[in-house]
């Protein structure tokens, strides 16, 4: 009887997840939510999710079971900070005028970035008496702060107050990166925290030998591919790229290297690898997750780069995941979890951030030793299949819930769960 009751209990549950910037496979982009609100229903949990988009009216759909609200929000990482501030703090208003339809859900899953989010989760909290669990996937305020957009003393003393409070008044938070598990212990000791990075899809990213019909649609053949794809914003450091891939041309190497996505510097980026008469790099269009593939399969080695400030090597960058999945050479421009991680594994090669002639060097040895370059290849898949496989990581989010609902039925004890 117990666990009948158990059983219906937990099938009963109903979770709102909260994130501005939710995606499917077939919009593209990041869609770590998707997989996780997937990840729910596939266990028989009632999900919505609200999100906003660039639409001009409100939208509600289902889409595989998880049903999504969209709002009419404008968003584009083009904007500068003042039209981003306010599309974060219009979220936050929408969210909470239509908190009410939610009002008998038991849990509110709220995802950062923005650290707003964290409000409406507040509220509803304060509101409705929902708890929420706390997502970090960068580390708000510390980041901006450091990458120079937040400059006043008084802002920032009130987003770290913001953050703090938010930490607190949370049931528990999920770290992306260990880096950023340790420094929310810091900042509220005795937090429960779980580690759940972003996942590695490895059935839907498959290691596949490349043919000449693909390369040469892409005018690749006899080429060893490099490819960046993601965002193209001024926290990614693009242009780093550009100086390796000069560096790449004088020494004569047979690379080519993609740059595709979109993003704030595309255009500049665009103008600058034109200076630099760059024949052995193109840019693509953004694309979504089958046009990713197809790219990821006359790939070599995929590159994760960003600047050099220190706040950035705490992040849990998707690009590395889909290159695990994919079986490629990771090649990363920053030290951090990522690093020490690539290393260890023999998957990836880290090289200087301020002098790209370091890129030949380091990448060199792997066009010239195949061998070398497969047993490369093949960490990566193990460590994707081993550690970050989607599968893996669904079913450890799962029973954070699966804990959280059992908690009436247990000692207090009980649901002291930490990853």
């Amino acid at each position: 009887m117990g666990r009948t009751f158990c059983f219906s209990f937990f099938c009963s549950v109903k979770v709102l997840i909260l994130h501005q910037h939710f995606n499917t496979p077939q919009k593209g982009g990041a869609i770590r939510s998707y997989y996780l609100a997937k990840a729910l229903v596939d266990q028989g949990i009632q999900v919505a999710v609200i999100t906003g988009s660039n639409e001009s009216v409100y939208k509600k759909e289902f889409v595989e079971g998880i049903e999504v609200h969209t709002l009419p929000i404008a968003y584009d990482n083009r904007f500068g900070f003042a039209a981003r501030s306010w599309a974060f703090v219009k979220y936050v208003n929408e969210v909470l005028n239509i908190a009410s339809q939610f009002k008998d859900f038991n849990y509110c899953y709220a995802i950062s970035v923005p650290l707003t989010v964290g409000l409406a989760a507040m509220r509803i909290k304060a509101r409705y008496k929902i708890p929420f669990i706390f997502e970090v996937g960068d580390l708000w305020p510390d980041a901006p702060i450091q990458m120079g957009f937040v400059k006043n003393y008084f802002f920032q003393s009130a987003l770290y107050l913001l953050e703090k409070k938010i930490y607190q008044s949370a049931q528990s938070i999920v770290a992306l990166s260990p880096a950023i598990q340790s420094a929310i212990e810091q900042k509220v000791p005795g937090k429960i925290t779980h580690l759940i990075p972003n996942m590695a899809d490895c059935e839907f990213y498959l290691p596949t030998p490349t043919n000449d019909t693909r390369t040469e649609q892409y005018n690749s053949q006899n080429k060893f591919v490099v490819s960046y794809i993601g965002a193209i914003g001024v926290a990614n450091g693009l242009d780093y790229i550009l100086e390796c891939a000069r560096a790449a041309g004088k020494a004569q190497l047979p690379i080519q290297f993609f740059i595709c996505g979109d993003g704030a510097v595309l255009d500049r980026l665009k103008g600058h690898a034109k200076q630099l008469e760059l024949s052995n790099l193109a840019f693509l269009d953004f694309r979504n997750r089958e046009g990713v593939r197809e790219l990821m399969n006359i790939t070599d080695a995929t590159f994760i780069c960003y600047k050099a400030v220190s706040i950035l090597e705490t992040g849990s960058p998707n690009k590395f995941f889909d290159g695990l999945a994919g079986g490629k050479l990771i090649i990363t421009n920053f030290s951090g979890w990522i690093r020490k991680e690539i290393e260890e594994q023999g998957c990836g090669v880290y090289i200087n951030p301020h002098n790209a002639n370091d890129f030949v060097l380091r990448v060199a040895p792997y066009l010239l030793d195949k061998p070398l370059l497969a047993q490369a290849q093949k960490a990566s898949r193990q460590l994707a299949e081993k550690k970050y496989s989607r599968k893996v990581l669904s079913e450890k989010f799962s029973k954070i819930f699966n804990k959280a609902t059992a908690t009436p039925l247990l000692s207090a004890s009980a649901s002291g769960f930490r990853d």
